[in-house]
């Protein structure tokens, strides 16, 4: 319902404050200038490869684009087809967290008997309940394995098996540390760092699920009561159908826009990282890479390791 979209933005601003407040505090400026200068040295070993030929090396050394104004792109049909690409492109890097949603948020309604969920779900006991719902909530989504938008249909799922509101928004906050995630924290920044970054977000997402519960309790915007299904058992004419409408519509026009990029000018400037999948400014692009004269653009530094190692396959749909 739109109670959770609200609360998700509403818990947001708790999060991000808090970690703010937190984080300084908790990760010592010492342990911040050692994970840089492990990221600056991964760097450097890319850029050693590219000096003998290999991917990174930059042929003419020329500055691949410059970034247009917003107010010239926001006047553009080329600026929209290009807001638009990225749309489809982050569509496109979450699909597969999309349907794994789906899938494990299918099986977890189906194959898990209510009573187990109930077990989990203290209710009754006032703010221990409620503290005890957010605090499992990142639990569970360390195990889900499902990150980004993917845990959504499962929060879906656990709200119907009895989590609690504060639950279901510190579950959906904790994509950020779902276990394939840690352990690519862990590459970066060590594991004594990713420990307590672990620990930290899961504080403040806990703080913040538990925040929002007790704000929009007291403003009577907390959900009554759990539905007994995660989809609806028939198509009903009320806002979410007529969100849904204009979803759809909104949608119909950035593929539309998508489609006729070339057509209205757009892409100068732009390239699709091969790694994940999203589209990147390639005036802006944080990691570069040259491969039999093709120049490929990342969203991540220091260059990605599977195409240093693989190139080949990452080859076909270079942008030259």
């Amino acid at each position: 319902g739109w109670q959770f979209a609200l609360a998700e933005f509403v818990g947001g601003v708790i999060m991000i404050v808090a970690l703010a407040l937190v984080l300084p505090r908790v990760i010592p400026g010492r342990d911040a200038e050692d994970a840089r200068a492990r990221l600056n040295s991964g760097q450097r070993e890319a850029d050693g490869h590219a000096h003998h030929g290999q991917p990174g090396d930059d042929l003419d050394g020329d500055d691949p684009g410059e970034r247009r104004p917003l107010a010239e792109r926001i006047r553009s049909r080329a600026g929209w087809s290009d807001a638009a690409s990225y749309t489809i492109s982050d569509l496109t890097m979450l699909r597969k967290e999309l349907l794994i949603g789906f899938l494990v948020a299918g099986f977890a309604t189906v194959l898990v008997p209510t009573g187990v969920w109930q077990s989990l779900f203290l209710t009754g006991h006032g703010f221990w309940s409620a503290l005890e719902n957010v605090a499992l909530g990142p639990l569970l989504a360390i195990l889900a394995f499902v990150c980004s938008i993917g845990n959504v249909p499962l929060a879906a799922a656990l709200w119907v098996g009895g989590i609690s509101f504060g639950g279901v928004i510190s579950f959906v906050f904790a994509d950020l540390i779902t276990l394939p995630l840690l352990l690519i924290y862990r590459k970066y920044y060590g594991t004594r760092l990713t420990l307590r970054l672990l620990a930290v977000f899961w504080a403040v997402m806990s703080i913040a699920g538990l925040a929002t519960e007790y704000l929009f309790a007291a403003v009577h915007l907390v959900p009554t009561g759990h539905p007994q299904t995660v989809a609806m058992e028939g198509v009903t004419w009320d806002y979410t159908t007529i969100l849904n409408i204009i979803a759809l519509a909104v949608f119909a026009v950035l593929y539309w826009l998508y489609r006729n990029r070339e057509r209205f000018g757009g892409g100068t400037g732009y390239a699709h990282d091969l790694v994940c999948g999203m589209q990147v400014e390639t005036a802006a692009a944080p990691a570069k890479a040259v491969h039999d004269g093709i120049q490929f653009f990342f969203l991540l530094r220091p260059l990605p390791g599977p195409f240093h190692h693989r190139p080949a396959p990452l080859h076909h749909g270079g942008e030259p």
